[in-house]
């Protein structure tokens, strides 16, 4: 599995995990809705501050995007 893979996952499952839509991520982070969809479908790379501002958003450790669980 890709790294861009593996945070695309892990992203999805912490949102999930916090019941939150991609809108409520987006608007907590302060980033376009449409841009963490993107980050999910693996259209794009987060860059290591976007993972940063995203994981403050979930509340959850930005080493979290990282986990393999495989």
């Amino acid at each position: 599995m890709s790294l861009r893979e593996r945070v695309a996952r892990n992203l999805r499952r912490l949102r999930h995990e916090k019941s939150m839509s991609q809108e409520e991520l987006a608007h907590r982070a302060h980033i376009n809705r449409n841009y963490v969809g993107m980050l999910e479908r693996e259209e794009y790379a987060a860059s290591i501050d976007m993972l940063e501002k995203l994981a403050l958003a979930l509340g959850s450790d930005p080493a979290e995007f990282l986990r393999d669980d495989t």
